[in-house]
């Protein structure tokens, strides 16, 4: 389940959080709030991801698992600030 979770990753976190959803309890175990994961479902995929992969029943989220989990915020981040860079370099392309 791990290596097709991780190839699912590569094409699509959201797709590898909708298989986690549907062929295992991690979701459920990782978030106790269902509207929480939801919304890291629309807004923070990777990071959404990387926690229910980290997360341990009994203790959280631990020791590498913040790196994971901090590396996966940042690449969520600057993929909306790379959206938004090049956003304003096609409008500024087509106002020439």
């Amino acid at each position: 389940m791990g290596c097709l979770l991780a190839l699912l990753a590569l094409l699509s976190p959201r797709l590898a959080i909708f298989c986690l959803w549907l062929f295992s309890d991690r979701m459920r175990i990782a978030f106790t709030s269902g509207l929480l994961a939801v919304v890291g479902f629309l807004f923070l995929p990777w990071t959404t991801l990387a926690w229910a992969v980290a997360y341990q029943p009994v203790q959280g989220v631990k020791g590498f698992g913040w790196f994971v989990v901090g590396l996966a915020f940042l690449i969520d981040i600057t993929s909306y600030l790379n959206g938004g860079r090049r956003s304003r370099s096609i409008r500024s392309r087509r106002q020439q």
